[in-house]
């Protein structure tokens, strides 16, 4: 055989098997959920999204999370039109993006079963706004998938998102989020 083709072959091999490991340090989902409470005076605001995409990088800690906002189910028809055209504008701003990194990531074993604190911090974009988000969550290890959870808050007015005069003392300016996300390994 050619050295070229032996040299050609063996590159190949190489860069088979090292896009092989670099995906074996990635985790994702696209089934991931969020649900965001708001607790006002007169009326609580409760909506669940199904459908959130997370990608975990497990050597660097690197964590992204995507949600399209039009994907929030509330109970009341009425809140669900109110939330997209009133308060978010789903149609000018349709998603919202978190990037960040988990600060601790050297603490947590990924490839050893277990339940670690994770200690995130990063930039939660939303309504046209971005600002710095720290949360602490939960990576939980079990047969090679990652469970995420994490629990935080977040002011409307931080991103813009005003309340219209009418129902002001009726809602909340503040909102807590909460993410469950089940990763799997990414496949190359």
């Amino acid at each position: 055989m050619n050295l070229r083709i032996k040299k050609g072959i063996i590159s190949f091999c190489f860069i088979l098997f090292a896009t092989s490991l670099m995906a074996q340090d990635k985790y994702f989902t696209k089934s991931g959920s969020i649900q965001f409470v708001s607790k006002g005076a007169i009326e609580t605001i409760q909506a669940n999204h199904r459908s959130v995409t997370c990608v975990l990088d497990s050597k660097t800690g690197a964590v992204q999370f995507a949600v399209l906002m039009k994907g929030f189910e509330f109970k009341k028809a009425l809140m669900q039109e109110h939330f997209n055209e009133n308060y978010v504008e789903s149609d000018k701003y349709p998603k919202a993006e978190f990037r960040g990194q988990i600060v601790n990531n050297s603490e947590i074993a990924y490839t050893k079963d277990g339940v670690y604190t994770a200690h995130v911090k990063g930039k939660l974009t939303m309504h046209g706004q971005t600002k710095d988000v720290e949360a602490d969550g939960k990576i939980t290890v079990k047969n090679g998938k990652l469970v995420a959870n994490s629990d935080f808050t977040i002011l409307m007015s931080d991103y813009n998102i005003s309340i219209p005069k009418l129902v002001k003392e009726n809602m909340s300016n503040t909102v807590s989020i909460t993410v469950n996300c089940t990763l799997e390994p990414l496949k190359s």
